[in-house]
């Protein structure tokens, strides 16, 4: 069995790949775009007006894969009920990854040593995403 999380950024999909792939280096592995499908969709509600939107995209930040898209692209997503959570080498790393997420974000818990960590902090990105930040003991 395998979890893996598959965000919906309603329009700004592309943007995402963009800003993780600076904020934290990730690679895709794998986009394709409305326009690109071999196959024409039976609800043709579930598809944006702009063929160029990302119908399905996987990305890869570390070891894990995180797949997202521009779903129907309705309004503004909501990330609701859940964080991403983020674990890395040391307090260097941490701060590295905490300012590049939190760039216009909001931060909902600044990067402070805790019981299990050196350095933990929690923030939701500018597309609403939350993170939570912890580097190794």
């Amino acid at each position: 069995m395998l979890v893996q999380p598959y965000l919906f950024f309603n329009g700004r999909c592309e943007e995402a790949l963009a800003f993780y792939k600076t904020a934290l280096g990730a690679k895709v592995e794998m986009m394709m775009r409305f326009g690109e499908s071999p196959e024409k969709p039976e609800n043709p509600e579930c598809v944006p007006s702009d063929p160029n939107k990302i119908m399905h995209a996987s990305f890869r930040i570390g070891d894990t894969v995180v797949m997202g898209s521009d779903g129907m692209v309705s309004d503004k997503p909501e990330f609701k009920g859940f964080s991403l959570s983020l674990t890395v080498k040391d307090e260097a790393e941490a701060g590295k990854a905490f300012s590049a997420l939190s760039q216009g974000g909001q931060v909902f818990q600044p990067l402070v040593k805790t019981f299990f960590s050196p350095s933990f902090g929690m923030l939701h990105d500018k597309f609403g995403v939350g993170w939570m930040i912890m580097a190794t003991p």
